[in-house]
């Protein structure tokens, strides 16, 4: 459905070397070479420096790797929605899973779900979470994907343009590589991030964050804030392989295996839910109404 070079062009600048690339694509190097050649003259385009120690994207190849990503997951999702077109007749939920939105933190919930909604059925559909992904899909809700699970405030889901159900409150934990000094903790203090490089997500992306992020500056100076953009799998391996601490909250516990999330002794924390669109289908109405009554029962016992 798309020019097969550009996955070729994506392994190689992921691999950053044609012999690594083609060893994953179990192909030649010089056919891979031929490949983004011939890439290169269609588009008019140089997208490697060719360097002694290896390959390096030029400005136009950071462009084009980031859109082509996009446009090879959009390739994807549209076989999906065709699947979706010859079921309209099914009763299917489909929900988004990706390493920070995971939809185990849900499945506890899934037989009460069921038992009051026992003709719908359930899909999974695993995405990358990347800042492009993000924003198509909680924008589009209800078209490729209805429900994702994932944390969020009255912030983010203007920011997104989508709506959420909270179905509970996740503590604000730390996470750091399982050699950092703090890993053999299994509770920290404030105090214990003294002299440390906390990353949080930016000012403006949540008011919770925020909360924290003035607490520090006012309270807790000895703390060194470290602002990013987005929560992907590059900010959990930037955390391992820089030794600093990551705000993060006890579902992440499993998103990577070198890292460590610890609580911590302060009374921060996040809503953590459902997000879905702002005009759901019937069929999503009667699942996030079930949600709600499985979460009101549990409260009561």
């Amino acid at each position: 459905m798309y020019n097969p070079q550009i996955e070729t062009f994506i392994k190689v600048a992921d691999a950053g070397s044609f012999n690594k690339a083609a060893n994953e694509l179990y192909i030649t190097p010089t056919a891979v070479i031929k490949q983004i050649n011939l890439l290169e003259s269609s588009l008019g385009l140089v997208l490697f420096e060719r360097t002694h120690r290896g390959l390096v994207l030029t400005s136009a190849g950071k462009s084009l790797y980031q859109d082509s990503k996009y446009i090879i997951n959009y390739c994807k999702d549209s076989v999906v929605r065709a699947k979706n077109a010859m079921s309209q007749g099914e009763k299917v939920i489909r929900i988004g899973s990706s390493p920070t939105t995971p939809a185990q933190l849900l499945m506890q919930l899934w037989p009460e779900i069921q038992a009051q909604c026992p003709d719908i059925k359930f899909e999974i559909v695993p995405f990358e979470n990347t800042p492009e992904n993000a924003k198509e899909i909680l924008a589009n809700l209800g078209k490729n994907i209805d429900i994702v699970g994932g944390i969020f405030d009255d912030t983010m889901l203007n920011l997104r343009k989508c709506k959420g159900l909270k179905l509970s409150r996740e503590p604000f934990c730390c996470a750091v590589s399982i050699h950092h000094k703090l890993a053999n903790k299994d509770i920290l203090q404030i105090s214990d991030l003294y002299g440390e490089n906390l990353m949080l997500m930016h000012r403006g992306w949540s008011n919770y964050v925020d909360q924290l992020r003035d607490d520090i500056w006012q309270n807790h100076s000895q703390i060194n804030i470290v602002d990013f953009d987005f929560y992907d799998m590059n900010i959990f391996n930037k955390c391992e392989n820089s030794n600093a601490v990551l705000l993060a909250i006890p579902g992440w516990a499993n998103v990577h295996p070198l890292l460590k999330v610890i609580p911590v002794e302060w009374e921060y924390s996040i809503p953590y839910g459902l997000l879905y669109s702002p005009t759901p289908s019937e069929n999503v109405k009667r699942v996030l109404q079930a949600a709600e009554n499985t979460v009101e029962t549990k409260k009561v016992l």
